[in-house]
């Protein structure tokens, strides 16, 4: 059975590994663009991904990879017209969740209409600010990402003082925003927002540091999944040529097995199956050490 929302809010507390599946009906993402444009297909890639252990179903209708283009929200809220519908009444059929990754309200709205229960926001708020308000009115717990500038521009150059406390700033400031726009602390979650506007060294440093990132019970989401990050540290340690999106699925794997290990508790990524597999089997092996070792 999928966690509850309150499950999914006190996972710092409780130590539960929650697992968000990422669902792009896109034309243009970075490893699955127009893989999931048809309604069939969408459900059918939601029902899979529930199936195998997610929790959350976490749909998007605009790619914030690096360099892409922004979507209006009209546009958006025309690719999530057919899909939405059938998507959160397969998910509560399970007793899965439907999160909406947009930054735009009006998309926010017209997919908690629809029946999606989280609000996933990468710019925290900041390109429109109602969506703080929405998630307020509506109740509903409410992502917030640190993204350094914006998709277009994000990895050109990035900069930071110290990458660890100039995000968790970045994160408190953000926190305090949705607290004044009604939106209670204990039903926000953040996200340091590996790749985006972070070079590798950047990403390291978040990974490794997560609980330092917000204090408990806020939980902490890392989506790492088929990363550019994870490309050049296997290309790096192979001496050849970074794997494709599709190949980077043991990057994946560690990086979410590390991530849980420094305070991570909500994992997004595209292949749920192995990583709830590699989480159950790390779980029990943990769970086996003795006491005095």
């Amino acid at each position: 059975m999928a966690a509850s929302i309150s499950d999914i809010l006190i996972s710092r507390t409780s130590g539960q590994l929650i697992v968000m599946g990422v669902l792009n009906v896109t034309p243009d993402s970075f490893s699955d663009g127009g893989e999931f444009l048809a309604p069939a297909d969408a459900v059918a890639r939601a029902r899979s991904m529930i199936a195998a252990g997610a929790d959350i179903v976490d749909v998007g209708a605009e790619s914030t990879r690096p360099g892409s283009r922004r979507v209006d929200a009209a546009d958006q809220i025309d690719r999530l017209r057919e899909i939405l519908l059938p998507l959160c009444q397969t998910a509560r059929t399970a007793g899965a969740h439907v999160s909406i990754d947009t930054t735009r309200a009006a998309v926010a709205e017209f997919a908690l209409q629809a029946g999606a229960a989280i609000v996933n926001d990468v710019s925290a708020g900041r390109d429109d600010p109602a969506i703080l308000g929405l998630a307020a009115e509506a109740g509903a717990p409410l992502v917030l990402m640190h993204m350094l500038g914006e998709p277009t521009t994000m990895q050109a150059k990035p900069t930071y003082n110290d990458v660890v406390a100039d995000v968790r700033d970045f994160l408190a400031e953000r926190l305090a925003a949705a607290e004044a726009a009604g939106v209670p602390r204990e039903r926000c979650i953040v996200d340091p927002g590996i790749g985006f506007g972070k070079t590798l060294p950047h990403n390291l440093a978040l990974m490794a540091n997560l609980d330092q990132l917000a204090t408990p019970p806020t939980p902490i989401l890392l989506g790492p999944s088929r990363k550019r990050c994870i490309g050049e540290i296997v290309a790096t340690a192979t001496g050849g040529d970074a794997p494709p999106p599709q190949e980077r699925l043991g990057g994946t794997l560690a990086a979410c097995l590390a991530g849980r290990r420094a305070g991570a508790t909500i994992v997004r990524v595209h292949d749920v199956g192995p990583l709830v597999q590699a989480m159950a089997v790390d779980s029990r092996i943990a769970a086996a050490r003795r006491p005095d070792a």
